[in-house]
C-alpha cells in the first residue's frame, strides 16, 4: 500500500463505496427482497418486523461498542473485517431458510454495518477536515442511497429472469464483495488523521440537547415503517416485482444527492428549520405511501422518503454535535442509540399492527404522526440566542 494518505476525492469515494456496501445493500436491500420471502416462506408481517428488528438490534450495540476507545488504532483493520463480514453474511441469508438463522444472521450483519458506518467516518472526516473538505461528507453519506440504487437495479434483473428471493441475497453478496475490492483499492493504508485519545467530558445538561435527542429516536421510529414495508405495500397492491424494485430504485436515486441538497439548505435556512422541514416532507411520503392510490403513491414515497431519511440522519447528528461539542464521540453514542431504539420498536410495532388490521395503514399513519413530532420537537430544540 502507498505510504501516502489518499487524496480527499479518492476518500470520499471510498466511504461512499463502504456505505453503499454496509448500508445500501447490508441493511436496506432486506426491504425489496422481502416480500419474497414473505410469499415463499410464508412468514407474516411480524415475522418480517422482528427479522427486521435484530438487524436493528445488533446496529446498535453495534455504534454503542464502536464509540468506546477499545477500537482506538484498529479502526482500518475492524472497518475491513466487518465490509468483508456484510458481503458473507449478506450470502448467508440466501443459504437458509429458518427464523433462527435469519435472525442470528441479520443480527450480525446490523453489528458489521455499524461498525463500518463509525470507523469508516473516523478514516474519511477526519482526513476531510485536515484538507479542508467537508464538503466531500455529502459524496461519503451518498453511499446509502448509490447502495440502494445499484441492489434495486440487480433486483430488477433478477426478477425478469424469474429468480428466487434467495438469489437476490447470494447476488447482493457478490456485489458487496466488489465493493470491499474497490474500498481496498481506493482507501489504501488510511487510518484515522487524528484520533479522540482519553474520556470524553459528560453531555451537557441542556434543554436543546435533550428535546434533540427526544426528536431524534422519534425519527428513528418514524423512518423505518416505512423503509422497512414499502415495497411489500407495492406487494399488497399487486404493483408486480419490477415495479416493486422501480419504487425502491427511486427511493435510493432520490437519496444519493440528498444529503447534499440538505446541507446547502441548512446552511440558508439553519439545521433546525432544516431538520423540521425534511421531517415534514418524509410525513407527505410516509402518507402517500397507503392512502394515493395506483403506482403514484409508492411512487411518492419513494422519492420524499428516500430523499429525506439519509439527510435527517445527518442532520442530526451535526446538530448533536453543535450542542456538545466536546464530546463528538459520546454524544454520536447516545443519539445512535436512541435512534436505535426508535428502529428496533418500528419494525415489530408496525408489523403486529399490519398483521391485526391486514395492511399498512394504520402502521403507516402512526408513523407519520412519529416524524411529525419529532420535526416539531427538533425545531424546538434551537438554541434560544441571549
Amino acid at each position: 500500500m502507498n505510504a501516502f494518505a489518499p487524496s480527499p476525492l479518492r476518500l470520499g469515494i471510498a466511504g461512499m463505496t463502504a456505505l453503499a456496501v454496509a448500508m445500501g445493500i447490508g441493511r436496506f436491500v432486506y426491504t425489496p427482497i422481502l416480500p419474497g420471502m414473505m410469499e415463499e416462506l410464508h412468514l407474516t408481517p411480524a415475522d418480517a418486523g422482528w427479522i427486521a428488528s435484530a438487524n436493528y438490534l445488533g446496529y446498535l450495540i453495534g455504534a454503542f461498542a464502536a464509540a468506546g476507545g477499545w477500537a482506538h488504532g484498529r479502526e482500518r483493520l475492524l472497518m475491513f473485517v466487518s465490509l468483508a463480514a456484510s458481503a458473507v453474511l449478506a450470502a448467508l441469508m440466501g443459504l437458509n431458510e429458518t427464523m433462527a438463522a435469519f435472525l442470528v444472521i441479520r443480527f450480525l450483519a446490523g453489528l458489521a454495518s455499524a461498525f463500518v458506518m463509525v470507523f469508516m467516518a473516523s478514516i474519511v472526516f477526519s482526513h476531510l477536515a485536515v484538507a479542508g473538505r467537508r464538503d466531500l461528507q455529502a459524496l461519503h453519506f451518498g453511499g446509502v442511497g448509490l447502495g440502494i440504487a445499484v441492489s434495486s437495479a440487480l433486483l430488477a434483473i433478477l426478477v425478469t429472469d424469474h429468480a428466487g428471493w434467495a438469489a437476490g441475497w447470494l447476488w447482493s453478496g457478490t456485489l458487496s464483495a466488489v465493493g470491499l475490492l474497490i474500498v481496498a483499492l481506493l482507501a489504501g493504508s488510511a487510518t484515522p488523521a487524528n484520533g479522540v485519545d482519553g474520556p470524553e467530558p459528560v453531555l451537557p445538561k441542556d434543554r436543546s440537547l435533550a428535546k434533540m435527542i427526544v426528536a431524534y429516536g422519534l425519527f428513528g421510529f418514524g423512518y423505518v415503517v416505512t423503509a422497512t414495508f414499502l415495497v411489500a405495500i407495492v406487494r399488497q397492491g399487486g404493483g408486480g416485482r419490477v415495479f416493486e424494485a422501480a419504487v425502491w430504485m427511486v427511493a435510493g436515486l432520490a437519496g444519493f444527492p440528498s444529503t447534499w441538497f440538505w446541507q446547502k439548505l441548512a446552511g440558508r435556512i439553519g439545521l433546525y428549520a432544516a431538520y423540521a422541514m425534511t421531517c415534514l416532507i418524509e410525513v407527505v411520503g410516509v402518507t402517500a405511501s397507503v392512502v394515493v392510490k395506483g403506482a403514484a403513491g409508492p411512487l411518492i414515497a419513494g422519492v420524499l422518503v428516500g430523499g429525506t431519511f439519509i439527510a435527517i440522519t445527518a442532520l442530526g447528528i451535526q446538530m448533536g454535535r453543535q450542542l456538545a461539542p466536546k464530546a463528538p464521540r459520546r454524544i454520536f453514542a447516545v443519539m445512535t442509540a436512541v435512534f436505535g431504539l426508535g428502529q428496533i420498536i418500528g419494525p415489530i410495532a408496525a408489523g403486529l399492527l399490519a398483521q391485526a388490521s391486514g395492511n399498512y395503514v394504520l402502521a403507516s399513519i402512526m408513523a407519520a404522526v412519529a416524524l411529525l413530532v419529532s420535526g416539531a420537537v427538533g425545531w424546538s430544540a434551537a438554541p434560544k440566542s441571549p
